[in-house]
């Protein structure tokens, strides 16, 4: 005879339901699936060779591969990854696309989405420190690669000011407006208040053009002439115009556009 927690003297079971539920395995339809070995395998041979080599010895689709593996760890996300290139085109055009054209994809979840714009944004902030603060003659470099990093893959227009200080350092860096495939719309008295309310003393204008050629249009020159109109009575200085393409930019002071 034994003596239970209330008192009572009684029988006691070897085991009781709770303790059975709770140590007894999971049935087979609860249980997760479990990857196949050859599967496992080439993940394992993946992040070995991304250790040993970084980036630059993987293509695109390996690359990305491997950002998949965290957002989907159970199944094989091989087939996804080229239907994801083949539909963006290249591994930067896979992160930066629009959540609502990933979700068309089939096998493209929240999770996935999510994971994406995570990645993304840690790229654009990494850029962005490269050269927030700096004087932009000396970190130009830095400040291409950034308008690149963020501009680039963009399937519509956007149009960004970096504002300048007197020592010609970046202050501020602002998207102003976004737009269509073709065109964005800016308006220059807006873009002359925030330069005073910023206390800025230059500016940089920066747009992407989806179609990938950086080759300026009627629009965009006159839209640059009219900023500037804005800008010289106020003392502020309009540096550049940069058009961003897809593997090119152009500066619009050093095609004497400006």
């Amino acid at each position: 005879m034994a003596r239970n927690k209330a008192g009572a003297t009684g029988t006691l079971p070897l085991f009781s339901d709770e303790v059975l539920a709770q140590e007894a395995p999971p049935s087979a339809a609860l249980r997760p699936a479990r990857l196949p070995s050859y599967i496992k395998d080439h993940r394992l041979r993946l992040r070995q060779r991304f250790r040993e080599g970084g980036a630059a010895a993987m293509p695109d689709y390996e690359l990305l591969e491997l950002v998949l593996f965290r957002s989907l760890p159970r199944q094989d996300v091989k087939p996804l990854a080229h239907q994801l290139l083949q539909q963006f085109g290249d591994f930067a055009r896979v992160v930066s696309a629009r959540p609502e054209r990933l979700a068309q994809i089939k096998g493209v979840g929240e999770a996935l989405i999510t994971d994406l714009k995570v990645l993304e944004a840690a790229a654009q902030r990494m850029a962005r420190a490269k050269v927030m603060q700096r004087q932009v003659i000396s970190s130009w470099d830095a400040l291409l690669d950034y308008c690149h990093t963020v501009m680039a893959h963009r399937s519509l227009e956007h149009f960004r000011v970096l504002f300048l200080d007197r020592k010609n350092c970046l202050i501020a860096d602002e998207e102003q407006a976004r737009g269509t495939v073709d065109h964005v719309p800016v308006y220059p008295r807006e873009v002359a208040k925030r330069a005073l309310d910023l206390n800025a003393s230059a500016l940089i204008l920066v747009h992407n053009h989806p179609s990938g050629d950086p080759t300026p249009s009627a629009s965009d020159i006159d839209m640059t002439g009219r900023i500037n109109q804005a800008l010289t009575p106020l003392g502020v200085t309009l540096h550049d115009h940069l058009i961003i393409g897809s593997d090119a930019e152009l500066s619009f002071r050093s095609e004497g556009l400006l």
